[in-house]
């Protein structure tokens, strides 16, 4: 039995990453895949009452380390439970956010070692990497006009962050796409969702070859 492939979809606020994520889904299913459609925080009961805490904290909100383990630990249940076991009977497994969120996040917005987060998720999740990650790109402009149009000013914890954290988070995933180039697409998410869904199409046609 052949491995399933593991896909994960990356972006600041607004990119468009769930939108995405959901269209690729079922345009593999359509072709006669077994995929799982996922997200993080999030994917098991355990990884879903971390991310409520996460997005809604408690108190006066946690701070990027707190953050960073919180982030590891349910990553580290959603690989043992749903992702592993997933690609082990040949499933795909697309997911909505991984490893990357974290370096961006609470590497680039909260100023922790790039270090430190890939260590935690060496222990927490032995290391596992996307066999392609998605990084959807979009101007601010555009990303402050669809959050105005989705949050309508209810943005949770980390969304609601101000622009210099975003900013910086956008920069930090600019620079691990430049430095892992070889893992990552880059798409041009400014245009319809059809016009994303075409670049994502064609950027995952040399692993569909290579899985048939």
């Amino acid at each position: 039995m052949k491995r399933g492939r593991f896909i994960a979809f990356e972006g600041g606020e607004g990119a468009g990453k769930s939108t995405q994520a959901k269209l690729l889904a079922n345009a593999l299913r359509e072709q006669g895949l077994e995929v799982i459609q996922t997200r993080e925080p999030g994917g098991t009961a355990g990884a879903e009452a971390i991310r409520e805490m996460l997005l809604h904290p408690p108190g006066g909100g946690w701070q990027a380390r707190a953050e960073a383990l919180l982030f590891a630990a349910a990553r580290a249940d959603h690989v043992e439970q749903v992702i592993r076991p997933a690609l082990e009977v040949g499933t795909w497994v697309v997911c909505d956010r991984f490893l990357d969120s974290s370096r961006a996040y609470q590497g680039g917005g909260g100023g922790l070692p790039d270090e430190d987060i890939l260590t935690l998720h060496r222990i927490g999740s032995g290391g596992l990497l996307p066999d392609l990650t998605y990084l959807i790109e979009v101007l601010p402009e555009e990303v402050a006009a669809r959050l105005d149009r989705r949050d309508r000013g209810m943005a949770d914890a980390i969304g609601g962050r101000d622009a210099s954290f975003h900013d910086d988070v956008g920069a930090a995933f600019a620079r691990i796409a430049d430095a892992e180039s070889g893992r990552f697409a880059r798409i041009d998410g400014n245009g319809t969702l059809e016009e994303t869904h075409r670049q994502v199409m064609q950027a995952l046609s040399p692993l569909l070859d290579r899985s048939r």
